[in-house]
């Protein structure tokens, strides 16, 4: 790598246009642009290169029908990207939402680029979602939205190919009904073609934690590098879903005080703290959080400004941002969200010396788990839930290790070491496979 890469050289490739529906917050494609940029510009990147990276090698838009409980026909739009395959068959979840856009695809499918890269996953990135909401939709109406988008993405989607997963608004049971469906229209079981599934027909155990699981090893690693005791530690969790619910419960466990989560309802608080496994429960009972006993309720925007040692955003992109960053209380800022943090805000939280886990590192723990299932699938042997926490922790430790010291040696915040690291993987990957034709 010995050119400079020009300072915006993706100004003739795709614009960050409103799209339809609209993701709260910055447009997370200019975001992603922003740190690339960045990144070339440290690395010293091949212009050729930096311009294939600043693009989506594939982008698959649908539109297609779904017969309503009603009788009625509706038709609904659905985007499945492959950022980058230079490294392995694509790898990213499916969002169900009702404001999954495209510059928000583009964006995630270039995180989950270099978040299999800095954590060394065989991958490529990949995103996908349907415009929808499926809290509005009856049982029978999304399986017939998810089965009708699995047989449009049939083109793309293959164990060697391109291996999609849960994100917001699809589960376990969403990826199981992907799966029967490319079965059904190859003829045989392929588990292989989508992670996340019940453990029943594939699924790998300790799966359904892997992110949240990430989230609170990468926060204890980064208060014991800190040489803060996370015994004395308040945690504060935006978003009590499948990541953050599973942080709290993890960082509990590890004796730390969780003393605010919320939901997309708002939040609950006590700087005393709060029995997780306890509101878990009064979860699935209440179907909320709202109106925990022994806690007062706070909104999502005064949660981020909680006095605490560790905030954790694991809800939606963009929710810190540069007329909120200046108020942070945190000593540490652990994402467990998809590109929680602006650069805007990057920047002051870096002038006051708050310390960011990146994303690409923080949450890896998913894919990582993901990459196992998909590895247990193609050799049809499978490890216990033991193994599986063990070889996360192993992996995650490894690439945290690297990047801290990386991050003391270059003076640089972890986002950065983490960035420049994963371009570079990728970068070094194009240049050795060279230009087709």
């Amino acid at each position: 790598m010995t050119s400079v890469a020009p300072a915006s050289p993706h100004q003739a490739a795709h614009q960050a246009e409103p799209q339809d529906g609209t993701a709260p917050g910055p447009n997370p494609w200019q975001m992603a642009l922003h740190q690339l940029d960045g990144a070339a510009r440290r690395l010293q990147l091949d212009p050729g290169i930096h311009v294939r990276l600043a693009n989506c090698q594939r982008e698959l838009t649908v539109n297609f029908p779904v017969k309503m409980d009603d009788g009625s026909i509706r038709v609904f739009t659905g985007y499945r990207f492959h950022h980058n395959i230079a490294r392995g068959p694509a790898k990213g979840g499916l969002r169900y939402a009702s404001y999954v856009n495209v510059d928000e695809v583009r964006a995630l499918a270039m995180w989950m680029t270099w978040k299999c890269a800095v954590v060394g996953l065989p991958y490529g990135g990949a995103k996908g979602g349907v415009v929808c909401d499926p809290k509005q939709l009856s049982l029978g109406e999304l399986e017939r939205l998810t089965r009708r988008f699995a047989s449009e993405l049939a083109i793309i989607i293959a164990p060697e190919k391109d291996i999609p997963a849960p994100d917001m608004g699809t589960d376990a049971r969403v990826m199981a009904w992907i799966m029967d469906t490319y079965s059904m229209d190859v003829g045989h079981s392929v588990p292989g073609v989508v992670t996340g599934k019940p453990v029943s027909i594939g699924g790998s155990e300790g799966r359904v934690e892997a992110t949240g699981r990430g989230v609170a090893l990468c926060t204890r690693w980064a208060t014991e590098r800190m040489g803060i005791d996370l015994h004395q530690c308040s945690i504060v969790v935006q978003g009590f879903g499948n990541v953050g619910s599973v942080a709290a419960r993890v960082l509990h466990e590890y004796g730390a005080k969780v003393v605010a989560v919320s939901d997309v309802a708002g939040g609950i608080y006590n700087p005393r703290g709060i029995d997780i496994p306890a509101l878990r429960l009064y979860q699935q009972e209440h179907n909320t959080i709202a109106g925990f006993p022994g806690t007062k309720p706070v909104t999502n925007a005064e949660l981020l400004e909680l006095p605490c040692d560790v905030l954790v955003p694991a809800a939606l992109e963009g929710q810190i941002r540069a007329d909120n960053a200046g108020r942070l209380r945190c000593k540490i800022l652990a994402e467990g969200a998809n590109g929680p943090t602006t650069p805007e805000a990057d920047a002051i939280l870096r002038e006051r010396d708050i310390t960011v886990i990146p994303d690409i590192l923080c949450n890896a723990g998913g894919v990582i788990v993901s990459y196992f299932e998909w590895v247990q699938d193609i050799q049809q042997f499978f490890w216990a839930e033991d193994e599986v926490n063990e070889r996360l922790r192993s992996i995650l430790s490894k690439a945290f290790d690297l990047l801290w010291e990386r991050s003391e040696i270059t003076e640089q915040p972890l986002r950065e070491a983490a960035l420049d690291l994963a371009v570079q993987r990728v970068a070094e990957a194009l240049a050795v496979r060279g230009l087709y034709p």
